[in-house]
C-alpha cells in the first residue's frame, strides 16, 4: 500500500505519463498531412503528456519530473530493443495472419528515429520542468496557465525540431525546406491543442486537491 495520498497520485500521474509518451513513440512512424507539411501522428498523445507533466511539477517539483523522464526515456529505449528482437524472428505464413513485412513496417523504425525521439523528449521535458518553476517562483501558485502554457510553448519548440532533425534532415530523408515546414507546423498543432486542454489543468489541479485533502 503507499504510504499517503499524495503518492498515489504520483503513480497516476506516472502511469499515465509513461503510457502516453511510450505510444506516442510505437505510433510516430506514420506520417500524415497536414496542408502540405508532414507531420508524424505520434504526435497526438503528447498533449496529455505536458498536462501530466504540468501536475508533477506542481505537486512533486523539479526532482519528480527529471527522475520520470529519465525512467520514462529507459522504458522507451526497452520497448525499442523487444520490438528490434521482435523484428529477427520470423512469423508464421498464413491467410489472415500478420507478415514479417507488415510488421516491419509498422514497427521497423531506423535508428535514428529512436535516437531523435529519446534525444527530442529527454531535452524537451529538462527545459519544460526549468521554465515551468522559473515562472512558479516568480507567481507563486498565481497564473497556472502561464507557467504550463509558457513552459510547454518553448519546449515543445525544440521537441519539434530535434527529433525531425536527427531523424530526418541529418540523414537526408528531408530537404531544409520540407524539415523546417514540417517542424513549425508539428509544432504549432501541439501548442494549439494544449492551450485547447489548458482547461484540464485546472479541472486536475481541483481533483488532486480535493482527493490530497479529503
Amino acid at each position: 500500500m503507499f504510504k499517503s495520498k499524495k503518492d498515489t497520485v504520483y503513480v497516476v500521474l506516472a502511469g499515465i505519463f509513461i503510457t502516453n509518451a511510450v505510444v506516442a513513440e510505437l505510433i510516430g512512424g506514420k506520417l500524415i498531412y497536414v496542408g502540405d507539411a508532414v507531420m508524424s501522428v505520434g504526435i497526438l498523445p503528447w498533449p496529455i503528456v505536458f498536462i501530466t507533466t504540468d501536475l508533477i511539477n506542481e505537486y512533486f517539483g523539479e526532482k519528480g519530473v527529471r527522475k520520470l523522464s529519465l525512467i520514462t526515456a529507459c522504458l522507451i529505449a526497452y520497448c525499442f530493443v523487444l520490438l528490434y528482437g521482435a523484428l529477427q524472428i520470423p512469423a508464421v505464413s498464413g491467410p489472415n495472419l500478420v507478415t514479417d513485412a507488415q510488421f516491419h513496417a509498422v514497427f521497423g523504425q531506423s535508428m535514428w528515429i529512436i535516437i531523435g525521439s529519446i534525444t527530442a523528449f529527454l531535452v524537451s521535458q529538462l527545459i519544460d520542468v526549468t521554465i515551468f518553476h522559473f515562472v512558479k517562483n516568480r507567481t507563486g501558485n498565481r497564473m497556472i496557465w502561464l507557467r504550463s502554457t509558457g513552459s510547454t510553448v518553448i519546449s515543445q519548440l525544440f521537441d519539434s525540431f530535434i527529433v525531425l532533425g536527427i531523424a530526418f534532415w541529418m540523414t537526408g530523408k528531408m530537404t531544409t525546406a520540407v524539415f523546417i515546414l514540417s517542424a513549425f507546423t508539428g509544432y504549432f498543432v501541439k501548442l494549439i491543442i494544449a492551450i485547447l486542454l489548458t482547461p484540464l489543468i485546472y479541472l486536475g489541479h481541483y481533483l488532486i486537491e480535493k482527493y490530497i485533502h479529503n
